[in-house]
């Protein structure tokens, strides 16, 4: 082999190597991003109002964030449109890990109403279920019903008398309420607001004669003795302190077995990485004491899954709560509200 054969070879595999070594350091540039994401804090979007269950959430999660990811994450309420413009700024979101939402069944109601800007079951990335929520039917304490059934029967004594509130048309507390009149075969009138705090004041001023709600929007007044609760529309009693005696619908004679959900979501298309940082550190906050106090104080139960089993309930409960609007009337009264 001549002198200039063996120098070209020489070259060739210096030019190789050079080529390696350059991957090798790309790919050790990228894995030590990955590594440090997040370098900032993360802004977590609600999208109701401050005081509600998912605002509750949110600032739990918030309290032990840094510990957990370390950087805060920051909580932003996005209100309006029964919840689709946070949802809204949620799905449109850069995915590049520094936004993320909370969610609620919400996020598969709306878009069975009416259109909405994403589709989003498909536009968000789901990362944790944190929490089931049960709902709960409430009157005021003074009133002098003290079991469902009290209820339902003063219901068809003085028919379209009894009032109840909700957060919003088609809302959970909406789709309860109208499951209980149609399983009981009673007319309730149906009374909107902007959210659970606003339905709840209503109760408390006598404007309506109950309401459906989660626990942890509850619970104080419960506490106080201004609020007493009938019924839990659950498979099974709860275990959360100041509801553990309260019977379920079903032992009382009603089928009504209905609950709902909050988890954290992201913007579809998240890398991997990021994404996989955010699983891992999400998981840690909601295993945390703090956390698990935090929402034993406020009345709600983990029911902690994986982003692949959340996955699976937004499509199975998709399927459900399709056929549930619409054997409650409630897709009619929002299509006639629209016109």
């Amino acid at each position: 082999m001549s002198y200039k054969t063996k120098l070209l070879v020489v070259l060739i595999g210096l030019l190789c190597m050079s080529i390696i070594l350059g991957g090798c350091s790309n790919l050790t540039k990228e894995s030590v991003i990955a590594r440090q994401y997040p370098t900032k804090p993360i802004n977590i979007i609600v999208p109701f109002a401050a005081g509600g269950g998912m605002d509750l959430l949110a600032r739990a999660l918030e309290k032990s964030s840094h510990k957990h990811l370390g950087q805060p994450l920051v909580v932003v309420n996005v209100t309006g449109g029964a919840g689709t413009i946070g949802m809204n700024e949620i799905a449109g979101a850069k995915p590049d890990g520094y936004t993320i939402g909370v969610a609620g069944t919400s996020a598969i109601l709306q878009p069975l109403y009416g259109e909405t800007r994403y589709h989003y079951a498909t536009a968000l990335e789901p990362l944790v279920q944190v929490v089931s929520l049960p709902m709960v039917v409430a009157i005021q304490a003074d009133k002098p019903w003290n079991s469902v059934n009290d209820l339902v029967n003063y219901a068809k004594e003085h028919p379209g008398e009894i009032k109840f509130g909700h957060a919003g048309l088609g809302s959970t507390s909406h789709i309860a309420g109208e499951m209980l009149g149609k399983e009981a075969g009673i007319n309730v009138v149906q009374v909107p607001f902007k959210g659970d705090m606003e339905s709840l004041t209503a109760l408390l001023g006598g404007h309506v004669q109950f309401i459906f709600g989660n626990p942890a929007v509850i619970k104080e007044h419960v506490k106080s003795g201004k609020v007493k609760i009938l019924g839990v529309a659950e498979e099974t009693r709860l275990t959360i302190p100041d509801f553990e005696n309260i019977p379920t619908f079903k032992e009382q004679g009603i089928n009504l077995a209905f609950n709902f959900w909050i988890g954290i979501v992201a913007p579809k298309e998240l890398p991997v990485s990021e994404k996989e940082r955010l699983l891992a550190g999400l998981k840690e906050m909601i295993n945390d004491s703090e956390f698990k106090k935090s929402m034993a104080d406020i009345g709600m139960e983990i029911k902690y899954s994986g982003s692949e089993e959340f996955g699976d309930r937004w499509l199975k409960d998709n399927i459900k709560l399709t056929k549930i609007i619409k054997e409650t009337g409630i897709a009619d009264i929002i299509k006639a509200q629209k016109k």
